[in-house]
């Protein structure tokens, strides 16, 4: 049955290459193992709706409609003059803005996307009418938009926690002190770049300005602030948080700031529906594809090799950030994490390594593959935004991987900087 599972994965990945979508792709090479292997066909049925049947996932169709409110509401952009107020004054100011900008939009979104697409849009344009060359600013909105899923909420969080059965509120808390290393490690780069290409910068126009700012972002300020005070106190789970979140921002827009009008949300909840969709197809047929691996007993093949012939943690991690960040150069995300962390986690786990290290390891090297070609979903999304071709944008990408390629071998020779925070706060 190994023998046939490989041929049927080999089928699989030709299909890719011909430009099948990845979960149709996934889907037929599910059906065709259970077909072959004569296994009923209302299996295939029975494994697409359990997984769709997980309450965790109810949380990202909610995160994505609340950041397409905050973005359409202006609240994105209330945050950004709050991050120029702060930092603007250093030299390269508004590269600090953007990276300040996506800290605080990361504990409210949770999506590289939702970021590089939100308050990307004005960090760009601000940037460009600051002076800034459109490399520079696409580059910078990138790599800072990957701290989205890691500071939480995180949608990936969500779906390697289903995936992996782990606490999601385990790997939320996780997610602070590398999301917050991240930020600051891009801003310690730009300190180093901005005398060396003259980044421009502005005088500290004081602390009425600041104070004006924060007044005006204030609420919006507020929001990473209650998701995490309810989830860390009881009030609500990580994935009622989702519904928390999209009812406050919907609140702001139109109570509020009132900058909100209530005709934009049929389209806004229609866009949230076929973003979702996607994500979802991707889940329920990554899902078959999961459960035919594990009856071919790849999983534990892979495992044992892994297990057997490295019995060293660290060097397993190293080997799982080289095999992740070579996946991430090809493959999607979400999808990456449903095929991959079935097989990854039973060995890690076997080695003791903890399931939350394990887990933001494995976010932030795929999420460090959304920045890079040749298929890096953020790249496409800034490049548009900057108005730059693909191939500007990817050579404008590689200083700005250096310090997230650090924070990642700090988590994975380091644990505490992943597990301290649950263990003092969760007990875990």
């Amino acid at each position: 049955m190994t023998e046939l599972m490989l041929t049927i994965l080999g089928v699989w990945f030709v299909a890719l290459f011909l430009g099948v979508p990845i979960f149709a792709s996934m889907g037929l090479a599910g059906a065709a193992f259970v077909a072959i292997n004569g296994i009923p066909s209302s299996v295939v049925a029975q494994r697409v709706a359990m997984a769709a049947n997980s309450f965790p996932l109810v949380a990202a169709p909610l995160f994505i409609l609340m950041g397409n409110i905050m973005n359409s509401a202006g609240i994105t952009e209330r945050i950004f003059g709050f991050a120029k107020a702060l930092v603007g004054w250093m030299r390269g100011g508004m590269c600090h803005a953007n990276i300040m900008a996506s800290i605080i939009f990361a504990g409210m979104s949770g999506s590289a996307v939702a970021d590089a697409g939100g308050v990307g849009t004005i960090e760009i344009k601000a940037m460009r009418d600051e002076g800034y060359d459109a490399e520079t600013a696409a580059a910078i909105t990138a790599a800072s938009a990957t701290i989205g899923p890691i500071i939480p909420p995180s949608l990936p969080m969500i779906i390697y926690g289903v995936s992996a059965d782990t606490s999601i509120g385990g790997l939320f808390l996780g997610g602070v002190i590398p999301g917050l290393l991240m930020g600051g490690a891009l801003m310690l780069l730009i300190v180093a770049l901005a005398r060396r290409r003259n980044m421009p910068s502005h005088p500290w126009e004081g602390l009425g300005a600041l104070w004006a700012a924060f007044r005006r972002a204030f609420f919006a300020l507020m929001t990473p602030v209650i998701l995490f005070g309810g989830m860390m106190t009881g009030y609500f789970t990580p994935t009622e948080a989702s519904a928390v979140a999209t009812a406050y921002a919907l609140a702001l827009g139109l109570w509020v700031y009132r900058d909100f009008d209530l005709r934009d949300l049929p389209r806004l909840v229609l866009d949230t529906v076929e973003t979702t969709g996607v994500v979802m197809a991707l889940v329920m047929t990554a899902a078959l594809l999961a459960w035919c691996l594990s009856v071919s007993r790849i999983p534990q093949l892979v495992g044992g090799i892994l297990t057997h012939d490295v019995a060293n943690p660290i060097l397993f991690l190293l080997l799982v950030n080289v095999l992740l960040l070579v996946v991430g150069l090809f493959m999607e995300a979400i999808a990456a994490m449903l095929i991959l962390v079935p097989i990854l986690v039973p060995p890690a786990i076997a080695l003791g390594i903890d399931p939350v290290q394990f887990g933001l390891i494995v976010v932030l090297n795929l999420m460090i593959g959304t920045i890079t070609p040749p298929v890096g979903v953020v790249l496409f999304v800034t490049a548009r935004v900057a108005g730059i071709s693909f191939e500007r944008m990817s050579r404008a990408i590689v200083p700005y991987l250096i310090p997230l390629l650090a924070v990642l071998a700090a988590i994975t020779f380091y644990p505490p900087l992943t597990t301290a925070l649950p263990a003092l706060l969760l007990g875990n």
